[in-house]
């Protein structure tokens, strides 16, 4: 089971501030995949940080059970 944390544009995108997905995912290109399939208006985001376990990870980090996930859209504003 994967827990995502959803902030900003992302979260209203989803409904929601957290997900968790029991679904087997291996990598943060993976659970992007799914996450523009499952929500489609993810896919309208250009760009979007992942953190892994409170680190900022790329699409080749790989995912395991239990880990914490947090997807952080661009910010704006001045």
């Amino acid at each position: 089971m994967i827990t995502i944390k959803l902030f900003g544009i992302a979260r209203e995108m989803v409904g929601s501030s957290s997900l968790t997905i029991d679904s087997p995912l291996e990598s943060v290109a993976d659970l992007l995949a799914y996450l523009k399939i499952t929500y489609p208006e993810m896919q309208k985001l250009n760009s979007l940080m992942i953190a892994v376990n409170s680190e900022y990870a790329g699409s080749d980090t790989l995912l395991k059970e239990a880990d914490e996930i947090a997807l952080i859209p661009p910010v704006s504003g001045g």
